[in-house]
């Protein structure tokens, strides 16, 4: 297995920057932001440290990129880019699923073949609502990136965290019980999973067992930990908004059993990409504390991963 991270919490560095920063803290990788220009709609959206337009039009700025990377020998795990592509504004969805498009054919021309995203939902549907979206939205995406031989990984974080995503979140593949339905309805072997632990954990589902299950379907990994404040979810109850009894935390800080987790993880033979996603709010507001974040984080997860 390989450690990296995900470079969006390097929000106000260039792409030479985050590289030189992933090198000289001996991270073997990193999950590329890649969001297009514009206003951010929430917190870790919005970064773009590689211009997939540019990379589509520019041959140069393509091998620049990679190019970049072999020299501070840190590899790309993917581009990553986490939109609502079932969005209930068709303009927004339309945007979204074109900029993913394009995120496709520039990974297979970057020579990644990887790209990491939501599914999207349309909240105010049900799942079997949104389930027939998907029938309709996403086989011309995976029909695009099988032709480019690109690997599609859906996280399974539900976008359900307050008032603004309420009642059914943002995106759909947050259960096992959803990914076999999505699964039958696109059966497409180069659609899997970017699997995070932590959103199991405050969803109270089993975190371990899936990873067996969907051994196959499992192309990327997120480390990032989730504290559920007990006090809390005994006042608002799991219907309350996940925000009023949870927070992220760097991993060994919340509530994930990291060993039994990565010990599943090679149960199954998996030595792919992992990514550490820090979206701890304690370790904010400065350069310094992002940095001391990833360093803190490195030093924990290389217990299990070296």
């Amino acid at each position: 297995m390989k450690l990296g991270f995900v470079s969006a919490i390097l929000d106000q560095s260039t792409f030479e920057e985050m590289i030189d920063q992933a090198s000289e803290l001996g991270y073997e990788c990193v999950e590329a932001a890649c969001w297009p220009a514009g206003k951010a709609e929430r917190r870790y959206a919005g970064v773009s440290h590689i211009d997939v337009n540019k990379v589509m039009e520019d041959d140069a700025y393509a091998k620049y990129v990679m190019d970049y990377c072999k020299e501070k020998n840190v590899e790309i795990s993917s581009l990553a880019y986490y939109p609502n592509t079932m969005d209930a504004d068709l303009e927004k969805r339309k945007a979204a699923v074109e900029h993913l498009k394009t995120l496709i054919t520039a990974s297979h021309k970057l020579g990644i073949d990887m790209v990491t995203t939501f599914i999207g939902r349309d909240q105010s549907k049900t799942v079997e609502e949104n389930l027939e979206l998907v029938k309709e939205i996403w086989p011309p995406v995976m029909e695009l990136a099988k032709e480019n031989h690109v690997r599609v990984a859906i996280e399974n974080c539900p976008m359900l965290f307050g008032q603004d995503q309420w009642p059914g979140g943002q995106n759909l593949m947050t259960t096992p019980a959803v990914w076999r339905k999505v699964f039958e309805i696109l059966p497409y072997d180069n659609l899997g999973i970017n699997y995070d632990p932590s959103h199991f954990v405050w969803q109270m589902i089993d975190y371990i067992k899936p990873i067996y299950e969907f051994k196959d379907k499992i192309f990327h990994v997120h480390y990032k930990d989730i504290k559920v404040y007990k006090d809390r979810l005994d006042q608002v109850g799991i219907m309350g908004y996940p925000l009023d009894f949870m927070s992220p935390k760097l991993p060994g800080l919340g509530d994930v059993d990291w060993g039994k987790y990565v010990s599943a993880l090679t149960d199954i033979g998996y030595d792919g990409y992992t990514c550490i996603e820090v979206e701890d709010k304690a370790f904010e507001g400065t350069a310094e504390a992002v940095l001391k974040s990833l360093k803190l984080s490195k030093k924990y997860m290389e217990q299990f991963v070296i």
